[in-house]
């Protein structure tokens, strides 16, 4: 019996492989596991290759996990174009469709030899049982079943719903490929059995992904306005927003291009509606002036980049954690704008709350920066407790201040009331061009020096809050590792094994990427000899980043790689641990960069 499980699988888009994920996870979730279901697919428009990784565990799941324990193949050209993504080691068992004509013994699998491996007809047993090869997923889901014992009631009555409306004789044709499968693997035991344990008690959880999510948490938060233009990875939100925005008395509007859709949610935030706008790295490029008009308006606005490779087109269905410096600094003149990054799908929902709240409190653009993995993979989550949660609304001006309004009045916050059109006595100008209290053109520079200094005094507070980080592990320990975004999960996992391991190490997730928040940063690194940041871009943007606000341990080094290639928790700590052995430094004796 074993109480995690990993699972990858690849084909050709079209062969349903996400689908047969998608079928799995549900029915984890349904018995009352704890899943997670990251997927990828080639960045072709239409065909290509696609993959899914599902972990199924009766504890929580922080990551996608490590090495595959069941590598699934249609065929091998599509399976090894995802690489690192879908690792198979000594103790995987490899399932493929044998029609491939690949002998067990040569699997392209270069320097691996899997504890296991099955060739089988799974297009024959489809076709069989089932009258069409189409079935091939369900077969795969009976082998697993039969197998590993996954979920067998689960994956049937989730097929019974999805099918439900194409007719009983589709679900019944389904069945039959599924108990055929599930006779095969009763006939071609495991060597070694790997059933997966049961949970210790049946608790349905909620399944969803991270832009459904945030788009869910965007309404709750009183967001009444979306526009935008549909880019992988994020577009998903905005599907979200088409269905349900309307029922709470929204509206959305899809744009002609990235540049109109921040455009009419600045222009609904100046009307008094709380408004958002999502898109990823080539969309962010194109909104950056409209960006720009909102931070000097001081107008509140989210904006969530879903991050994937690039740059340019990049790697548009790939995660990446490259845009960080895109975010802090893709602005002409003097900016500074709150920029927040979720670590999993579950605080997707209280993170985008809290960019809404601090869009409204420092009337501002608020940057979600959330990434193509935490978007788009599913996972278990626990219902969402929104008792505990605040929202905050834009301060309003009172009659006295609308007796003689100055939008932009100066006062002790840097915050000012601000009214919308059709507030009597509330009118005002709101431009690009900078201006003074009333909010009329000025090209004086006493003044320009002064509504800068407006405009990055009332973010001050976000520099002494603590209470968007976390910490983990031993909070003396010398030793330290920072992560955030998705690689957060596989940190905090490389945490465990390092502890067990004796290491005394601790581990540092920031929500808050910008301002840097110097006095949670230096409390943490206190003490601290040597550690790794860990993130997914090829210079390690947050690493270079805190160098300009702190002066890091001498021992802190970067541990960075480009998009596509995800981290293991065992290779962390195996990089921690060299890290301390041996801390290089570099001829003009800065920290060394891994």
């Amino acid at each position: 019996m074993t109480t995690d499980l990993v699972i990858g699988m690849a084909g050709s888009g079209g062969d349903g492989i996400v689908s047969a994920g998608e079928a799995l996870l549900s029915a984890a979730a349904s018995e009352g596991y704890h899943a997670m279901m990251t997927k990828s697919f080639g960045s072709q428009i239409r065909g290509g290759e696609s993959s899914c990784r599902v972990r199924l565990s009766t504890e929580p799941v922080l990551n996608p996990g490590g090495t595959l324990d069941v590598a699934v193949a249609l065929n091998w050209d599509d399976f090894l174009k995802f690489g690192g993504e879908l690792p198979v080691g000594g103790n995987t068992v490899v399932i493929y469709e044998s029609k491939t004509g690949v002998l067990p013994d040569k699997l392209p699998l270069t320097g691996v030899v899997p504890a296991e491996v099955f060739p089988v007809p799974l297009q024959d047993l489809a076709k069989e049982f089932a009258g069409t090869e189409k079935a091939k997923n369900t077969v795969i889901l009976g082998l697993l079943a039969g197998w590993f014992g996954v979920g067998s009631k689960g994956v049937l009555a989730g097929l019974k719903k999805r099918l439900a409306k194409k007719g009983p004789e589709l679900f019944e044709a389904n069945e039959r490929a599924f108990q055929a499968a599930l006779r095969y693997a009763a006939e071609h035991p495991l060597a070694r059995p790997r059933s997966l344990r049961a949970p210790p008690k049946l608790t349905p959880k909620l399944l969803t992904d991270g832009n459904d999510m945030c788009a869910a948490a965007a309404i709750f938060a009183g967001c009444q306005f979306f526009s935008g233009y549909p880019i992988t990875p994020s577009t998903e939100i905005m599907q979200f927003m088409s269905r349900e925005i309307w029922k709470y008395g929204g509206a959305l509007v899809q744009c002609e291009d990235e540049i109109a859709g921040i455009g009419a949610a600045v222009g609904a935030s100046f009307a008094g509606k709380k408004a958002m706008t999502a898109t990823s790295g080539p969309g962010m490029s194109l909104k950056a002036e409209m960006m720009g008009l909102a931070t000097i308006a001081e107008l509140p606005l989210g904006v969530v980049n879903v991050q994937r490779g690039g740059p340019s087109t990049g790697l548009p269905t790939k995660t990446e954690q490259a845009d960080l410096f895109q975010a802090v600094f893709s602005a002409h003149g003097d900016v500074a704008r709150p920029i927040l990054a979720p670590t999993c799908v579950a605080d997707s929902f209280g993170l985008t709350v809290e960019a809404f709240n601090m869009a409204e409190e420092y009337q501002t653009p608020v940057i979600i920066l959330s990434d193509q993995e935490i978007s788009q993979r599913k996972e278990t989550c626990d219902p969402i407790d929104t008792a505990a949660l605040r929202v905050v609304d834009r301060l309003a001006p009172g009659p006295a201040e609308l007796e003689d309004y100055k939008r932009y009045r100066f006062t002790e916050t840097g915050v000012s009331p601000i009214s919308h059109p059709g507030m009597r006595g509330g009118n005002y100008l709101a431009a690009g061009i900078e201006h003074n209290e009333h909010g009329d053109p000025t090209a004086n520079g006493v003044m320009h020096a002064r509504m800068n200094s407006k405009r990055f005094d009332k973010l001050r507070p976000l520099q002494t809050r603590k209470d968007l980080f976390k910490t983990y592990g031993d909070p003396d320990a010398p030793f330290a590792l920072v992560a955030w975004g998705s690689t957060a999960g596989v940190a905090r996992e490389a945490l465990a094994l390092a502890q067990a391991d004796g290491l005394k190490a601790k581990l540092l997730v920031p929500y808050l990427l910008f301002p840097v928040a110097t006095a949670a940063w230096t409390s943490f690194f206190a003490g601290v000899q040597a550690g790794l940041i860990v993130e997914q871009s090829h210079q390690g943007q947050l690493y270079r980043l805190l160098r300009m606000y702190l002066d890091l341990p001498r021992g802190v080094a970067s541990f960075a790689r480009s998009g596509a290639n995800p981290f293991q928790p065992k290779e962390i700590v195996a990089k921690l641990r060299r890290r301390l052995d041996n801390q290089r430094t570099d001829r003009d004796g800065q920290p060394h960069e891994e």
